[in-house]
């Protein structure tokens, strides 16, 4: 899914062609701060959505502090326009909510993925500095969510999580 959501479709390259994004993925899950969210479609993988905490000394899109996540999504091409993202998107805000404050995204600056996201409540947050896909070099902004407080509520809870997946 990182393929996807790096843009590296778009691009004509192979994550082994940009060894930097291997922060996104190296080590995922190893935490219990890192969250992530697939979808799928009459049982085959339609998309994710993730966040993970990265440090300063990462040097990736989107940073804005140690406490907050940076999103990373993906829906594949067959199954975009659904509101896959939307639903995906949405739960994990449901669910980031009882580890976190906000998170960020970073968006290349023309992309309509910037209204997606600002339909989902992100913002603009300046970090002072100009940064650059480390996929085509294109400029890139970072957008940040602030999540409402939450306790995650689990089926044996009465939540029912097969409202979003279907």
């Amino acid at each position: 899914m990182l393929h996807y959501a790096m843009r590296l479709d778009d691009v004509n390259k192979s994550l082994s062609d940009i060894p930097k994004l291997a922060i996104y993925n190296e080590f995922y899950g190893y935490t219990s701060k890192d969250l992530g969210l697939y979808a799928l479609v009459d049982n085959q993988l339609a998309g994710a959505v993730w966040i993970r905490r990265l440090n300063a000394d990462h040097g990736s899109n989107g940073y804005i502090d140690e406490n907050t996540p940076i999103l990373n999504m993906a829906v594949l091409p067959d199954y975009r326009g659904r509101g896959l993202g939307s639903q995906m998107i949405e739960q994990l805000f449901i669910e980031a909510g009882a580890l976190y404050e906000q998170i960020s995204v970073s968006v290349v600056h023309d992309s309509a993925a910037i209204r997606f996201y600002e339909r989902h409540g992100f913002v603009r947050h300046d970090n002072g500095s100009v940064e650059q896909s480390f996929v085509d070099g294109n400029k890139v902004i970072t957008l940040v969510k602030k999540l409402q407080k939450a306790t995650v509520v689990r089926p044996s809870d009465g939540y029912d999580p097969r409202r979003w997946m279907d």
